[in-house]
């Protein structure tokens, strides 16, 4: 089994299993749970387990930090559980106040495609210094071929938008690319820029860019289309709803949307980005070192998804924004900080973690910096906030402009190069300030010192012994198809009251031991074999439904009671074909008779399995 598909499992586990998940995305260094009780999770043992970080429990969301290979850890997690963007929830449990639930809103439907984003916005950046340089004609198909890769997914952010918007708000995702669609249509582009555009008399009220790279009007449109589409579906018979919800649906959201919410989305978004641009031109110098001490604070508790829309907006309104260069030197203080600590240190682990830590920090993911270095000792961490305030408030005295949205890192220096006529962006500022964030940083780091003691607790996790496992995994005593216990026709076992399990139709007459233990009990007729393992769990397996009327007739006994096994020793062989002959089915429940001594037993939501494979998880 791979690291990564073993961390995804722990972490499952430990949150409280999959039962205890309303939804999980990931960003660039962190899993984020929504659970539906976070009391459940055994936050301790996650933030000791050796492929964590550190947990987070802020905006709504249980956040695990795992580092840069968490995409990894959630793909394996998706696939053991099932869980992912799919079954994204909104019900909000606990820490659901308004302020939680905007954040979670937000990062919920920015987080799936903030990779692809970063990767255009550093594209776009590259290319401008590129073309600044002379190192290629902007008239080139060449150039003109790279822009549309670089800047095509911000013209048309609308259909990202819709997308994982209808996800987060449980409706129909094509509905709402529908309609996103409709808002950056180029016939509604060409009547904004002349400036007329009436439904049915009324006025439509539409900026000059149309919604080319909006954020806000789709959001709510969305948000919206997910109860006019509750409606629509009660009011069209079963037989017409696939072609009547969506008609319904469209035809009133897309004119609704032009109306009503298109222009109060750019109201609220104006707004927000005139609240910013207001406290900044009032003093850049002292927004600077406000978000430049503050900004990895507010990374920590999930509260930068916040500012996302304010970013946005202001691209799509000024065509640049001032807050991406300010928090640079916040990101690289961390880097400064993580450096002195890697000379500093005279551990080697922590040597080694530093220097790893203050790599990806100047590249943009400070997550394993932050949680794994900087905090933990406290003072570097302190250090390199005074560094990021410092270095933040030259950067915005000098009114450094990004011109392209992507990843907070040295890759962004590009996007700061101006690339509209009359508006000016001193990049030069921008490398002065950063570099003054990082000498501050480790300067400080190394003058104030930290105390390796304060963080020997963090610094080196201890895995849980083999006598504290908090979970253990059965393999699979047969192959064939996964069936889920409640399907089973049997209601003793469709009830769980013979305990939790799951069932197999075996497609192979075979059953093995799913671990090691000591036969409790076989039937005389071998339909049924009940096994302890050496930890004590208890396994039923009754092979067929009604079996035993057939008095042992295709079975085959290979062990007796008492019999001490090993896992994928050889229980019991049956004939399949001579079963289904005496109209008996095959279909196999594996049941924990004392689940009722555990917390859970989990699936791994296969299905089908191989004999010898794991599929069911005893959570202690």
């Amino acid at each position: 089994m791979s690291k990564n598909r073993e961390l995804a499992k722990d972490v499952l586990t430990l949150v409280g299993g999959k039962e205890n998940v309303n939804s999980v995305v990931h960003c660039a260094t962190r899993l984020r749970f929504k659970l539906k009780d976070e009391s459940v999770a055994k936050t301790a043992e996650l933030k000791n387990h050796d492929g964590v970080i550190q947990v987070v429990q802020s905006g709504g969301q249980y956040q695990v930090v795992i580092g840069s290979h968490v995409n990894d850890v959630y793909a394996e997690l998706s696939d053991i559980s099932g869980l992912g963007e799919s079954n994204s929830d909104t019900s909000e449990g606990k820490g659901g106040n308004i302020f939680n639930r905007l954040i979670d809103i937000i990062s919920s439907i920015f987080t799936p495609f903030l990779g692809a984003m970063a990767g255009v916005g550093v594209l776009k950046g590259f290319l401008t210094l590129a073309a600044v340089a002379g190192w290629i004609a902007t008239d080139s198909g060449t150039y003109k071929i790279l822009f549309a890769a670089a800047d095509g997914f911000f013209q048309y952010l609308p259909i990202a938008l819709a997308f994982t918007s209808a996800k987060k708000f449980k409706t129909n995702p094509y509905i709402a690319l529908a309609i996103a669609a409709a808002l950056v249509h180029p016939d509604i582009n060409a009547a904004a820029a002349a400036g007329g555009l009436n439904f049915f008399g009324i006025p439509v009220i539409i900026g000059s860019g149309g919604y080319l790279s909006t954020v806000i009007p789709i959001i709510l449109a969305v948000a919206v289309q997910a109860q006019a589409e509750k409606i629509a579906k009660k009011i069209s018979p079963d037989f017409l709803s696939i072609i009547l919800v969506p008609l319904l649906t469209i035809t009133v959201m897309v004119p609704l949307t032009f109306v009503v919410l298109g222009p109060i989305g750019t109201i609220v978004g104006n707004g927000l980005g005139s609240l910013y641009n207001g406290i900044y031109n009032f003093s850049p110098m002292i927004a600077g070192l406000v978000m430049g001490s503050m900004w990895q604070v507010f990374v920590m508790f999930g509260m930068h998804w916040g500012f996302v829309p304010i970013m946005m907006q202001n691209l799509s309104e000024l065509n640049y924004d001032t807050m991406v260069p300010m928090l640079l030197a916040a990101v690289v203080a961390q880097a400064g900080a993580s450096l002195a600590v890697m000379i500093k240190s005279k551990d080697p682990k922590r040597k080694a973690l530093a220097g790893s830590g203050a790599l990806t920090a100047v590249f943009g993911i400070t997550e394993p910096t932050v949680y794994g270095v900087t905090l933990p000792l406290k003072k570097p961490f302190i250090a390199a906030c005074i560094g990021g305030a410092v270095g933040g408030a030259i950067i915005a005295a000098a009114q450094v402009k990004n011109f392209s949205f992507g990843l907070v890192s040295v890759l962004s220096l590009p996007s700061f190069i101006s690339t509209i006529d009359g508006v000016t962006s001193n990049v030069m500022m921008a490398v002065i300030g950063s570099l003054v964030a990082i000498v501050i940083a480790f300067v400080l780091t190394l003058v104030l010192g930290f105390d390796e003691g304060l963080a020997d607790t963090t610094e080196a996790p201890v895995a849980p012994s083999a006598e504290s496992k908090q979970s253990e995994l059965l393999i699979s005593p047969l192959t064939g198809a996964i069936v889920k216990l409640d399907q089973v026709t049997d209601e003793v076992f469709s009830s769980g009251a013979l305990g939790k399990g799951i069932a197999i139709e075996p497609t192979i007459g075979e059953l093995r031991a799913p671990a090691n233990g000591t036969i409790t009990t076989i039937f005389p007729t071998g339909h049924a074999v009940g096994l302890t393992t050496d930890s004590g769990i208890e396994v039923l397996m009754h092979i067929g439904m009604d079996t035993v009327e057939l008095e042992g007739q295709g079975f085959e006994k290979f062990v007796a009671q008492n019999d001490v096994v090993k896992a994928g020793d050889l229980l019991v062989k049956f004939d399949i074909a001579a079963i289904k002959e005496a109209g008996k089915l095959v279909i196999t429940p594996v049941v924990i008779t004392n689940s009722s001594d555990y917390l859970d037993v989990l699936d791994l939501d296969q299905i089908d399995v191989i004999t010898g494979e794991e599929f069911l998880t005893v959570v202690k």
